[in-house]
């Protein structure tokens, strides 16, 4: 599993790379539209994206003081993909634990109610 970091730093290359063509993008720009919970300083992004072209995410074809030339591989759309898909079913799982909360809560109480009559 890769870390939410690199997940947002992929987010933010596949935003500013679409097309997946090699393109000049600044450090700077990344740790702009990073979340303020996740911000990094250029040697972190640095790291990051050298770990990204390691797990083979990115080509970066040169890098000189945070300007960085890349490209997006597609192993980065099948984890964000992957990512999305996963929220999806998430989601769904999440309504289904509602509903039954709801339904098994109404059928205690129906049973509670009557109990009390009997009882009474």
């Amino acid at each position: 599993m890769i870390d939410i970091k690199y997940l947002y730093i992929l987010k933010i290359l596949k935003n500013e790379i679409p097309n997946g063509n090699f393109a000049l993008i600044e450090s700077k720009d990344i740790i702009a539209s990073l979340p303020n919970k996740y911000k990094l300083d250029i040697e972190s992004i640095s790291k990051a994206l050298s770990y990204l072209e390691r797990n083979e995410f990115i080509n970066i074809k040169y890098a000189d003081d945070g300007l960085y030339c890349l490209c997006i591989l597609p192993k980065t759309d099948q984890i964000l993909e992957k990512q999305i898909e996963t929220k999806r079913k998430n989601s769904k799982i999440y309504w289904i634990i509602i509903l039954i909360t709801f339904f098994s809560s109404f059928i205690g109480s129906l049973l509670a109610t009557y109990l009390i009559n009997i009882i009474l």
